[in-house]
């Protein structure tokens, strides 16, 4: 299972909110509550556009290193 606990982490410590996160990447907001709720997760493409915005890596999103700047 993957662990999105580094992706909300990431989120918070920018002090980004789900609305600003939704408005400047275009993912919705519906998304972004299903993840956080263990609904649905994020797809490869979606998981790419995150890590460009919050400026880490696929694998800190997903819980695969706890360095954001490194991939595994």
């Amino acid at each position: 299972m993957v662990d999105l606990s580094n992706f909300f982490l990431r989120i918070k410590n920018l002090g980004l909110t789900a609305k600003k996160l939704s408005d400047d990447t275009g993912i919705s907001t519906g998304n972004i509550s299903d993840w956080k709720s263990g609904r649905s997760m994020p797809t490869a493409s979606k998981l790419v556009i995150l890590a460009d915005y919050l400026d880490c890596s696929v694998d800190y999103l997903l819980g695969r290193t706890d360095n954001p700047k490194t991939n595994k």
